[in-house]
């Protein structure tokens, strides 16, 4: 089932068949949309970001979460962005599940963090039953809890892309080792893939936002322990050239990390520090692109205005490692 070289080259060709076609026959599906418009006056918002997380409050899960929590009242956050990998290891067994309490309702306490969880699927939820962690009975045990395979959330000044990354590995399909994966709802794959990046791509070309931004699990760019997911890059990322998305935001990695592409100036984030990181698992990477790697947990923040999104990336203390600001003329500025 894994995708050959000239076989991804006939698959982006028959996507821009059928996105050619949307637009004599538009497709009846499109990603769902939630709206979570700036609450304050300055139209702005304040978001956290973290991934990887699910380990029943070890690994420093808890550790993380207590420093969100003090970030987040500071900054007076509107929502957090999970980016995958929600439990540990292979995912919720169902709806009732104990570890939907034990690494989530009972971790993230913190007044701050009583906010709605925008949350797409890792790799490690689709090794249990994708659709306990989807389904709205867990939305009734704790209101925060929002996860869906793909959807976009408008926030006004800006619209997130949220893109279900895992059935583009091959390796999942072809080599899964001593795991089981729960593929119902994505096979046939082929024809799920294939409409999946045609929802995208006509996302995206209506999309009016000041921003866009696409937040998936697996890595696009980076130096840490999985690198590149090459499956992404070939069919998903001229896409986003496409529309000039301004950042892929990610987990998978265990890691804080910051890539600037230097062709096309996306920002490629990884938030995947939420429990247990890899220390010292890093590949060469070109220094003028890499601004940020840090093996340790932790997690982001993200104030976005008309004009400027700014980042900062905290470690397991809550200390600041690393900022920048986004400018939307691309002539960004780090500071620190």
């Amino acid at each position: 089932m894994a995708l050959s070289s000239k076989e991804r080259m006939v698959f982006r060709v028959v996507f821009v068949a059928a996105v050619l076609c949307s637009f004599i026959t538009p497709s009846i599906a499109e990603l769902p949309r939630f709206k979570h418009a700036p609450k304050n006056p300055q139209q702005s918002l304040h978001i956290l970001i973290v991934g990887d997380w699910g380990r029943q409050g070890t690994n420093n899960q808890s550790f993380v979460a207590n420093q969100m929590g003090i970030v987040g009242e500071k900054l007076n956050i509107d929502f957090v962005i999970s980016t995958g990998d929600n439990f540990y290891e292979d995912g919720l067994k169902g709806v009732d599940d104990p570890a939907f309490y034990s690494s989530f309702v009972d971790i993230y306490t913190a007044p701050s963090l009583q906010k709605t969880w925008y949350s797409v699927l890792g790799n490690h939820d689709y090794r249990g039953d994708v659709e306990a962690q989807l389904s709205p009975a867990l939305k009734q045990k704790d209101s925060r809890w929002l996860c869906l395979r793909s959807f976009i959330l408008d926030g006004e000044i800006v619209e997130f892309f949220f893109v279900d990354t895992t059935p583009f590995v091959d390796e999942y399909f072809v080599d899964p080792g001593e795991h089981t994966y729960d593929w119902e709802g994505v096979l046939p794959r082929m024809s799920y893939l294939s409409q999946l990046l045609v929802d995208v791509d006509s996302a995206l070309a209506k999309s009016k936002a000041k921003w866009k931004m696409v937040v998936g699990h697996h890595t696009i760019n980076s130096a840490g322990h999985h690198g590149n997911t090459e499956e992404l890059t070939q069919i998903l990322v001229p896409i986003l050239e496409a529309y000039n998305v301004d950042a892929y935001i990610n987990g998978h990695d265990h890691c804080l990390e910051h890539i600037i592409d230097k062709n096309s100036g996306i920002h490629f984030l990884t938030s995947g520090g939420g429990s247990k990181a890899w220390s010292g698992d890093v590949k060469p990477w070109n220094l003028e692109e890499l601004k940020l790697y840090y093996d340790g947990q932790g997690f982001m923040s993200m104030q976005i205005t008309e004009s400027n999104a700014d980042i900062i990336f905290y470690d397991v203390s809550g200390k600041p490692l690393h900022s920048w600001s986004i400018s939307k003329d691309r002539k960004e500025s780090a500071w620190i």
